[in-house]
This record gives structure tokens, C-alpha cells and sequence, in this order.
């Protein structure tokens, strides 16, 4: 019985290089156009929810529709309710599909 080599991804043939240089095949990979979103969102987090609130918020994974995001103290979590239109329109002014929801949990530091 002869053993299947792993797949090596595209370009890789190629010697190292930098992880910003394939990131997009790599997401690609693990789940092309929604993980590219949640990539995004993860990358741009201040940008979309300004240094306030990222400073006490942050996303945590995209599941399905929504967007899980962990603030450190209940009022935050409030905020954050209160402003989710708002930061779901900015997410879609990234260029990306926004989720359809954003869902916050609370972990204290």
C-alpha cells in the first residue's frame, strides 16, 4: 500500500518566504472567502471599532453569521450591543461580506 505524500501548498516549491507574502493561499485553504472575512475584521479591528473600544473589546472567531467578539467588562459588552449596525456596516466598508450579527460575550482579564 503506498502512502499519499502531503500537499504541499502552491508556491511552495519555491524556498521560505515571508507568511505575509501566501496569506491569502493559506486562507484560501482553510476556508477561502469567510475566513478571508473574519482575517480582515481580525487585522482591522481598531480601524472598524476605533482605539476606545478596541482597547476593551476584541474579536474572538466567526461562527456561521456572526461575529463573536469578547469585551472585558459588562458595560463594554453594552456598548458594543448598542453600536453593532454601525460596526457592521463599517465591517462591510472593508470590502469584505460582513456577518450578519456580532455577538458579545463577556471574559474579564
Amino acid at each position: 500500500m503506498t502512502r499519499a505524500r502531503p500537499r504541499r501548498p502552491p508556491g511552495s516549491g519555491s524556498g521560505p518566504h515571508r507568511l505575509g507574502e501566501s496569506i491569502g493561499e493559506v486562507v484560501d485553504g482553510l476556508g477561502g472567502p469567510a475566513a478571508a472575512a473574519s482575517l480582515a475584521v481580525f487585522r482591522r479591528w481598531e480601524e472598524v471599532v476605533g482605539p476606545d473600544v478596541a482597547a476593551h473589546v476584541r474579536p474572538v472567531r466567526v461562527t456561521g453569521t456572526a461575529l463573536v467578539v469578547a469585551a472585558d467588562h459588562p458595560a463594554w459588552a453594552t456598548q458594543v450591543r448598542v453600536l453593532a449596525g454601525a460596526l457592521l456596516a463599517r465591517i462591510e466598508q472593508l470590502g469584505v461580506s460582513a456577518p450578519d450579527r456580532i455577538e458579545v460575550v463577556v471574559q474579564r482579564p
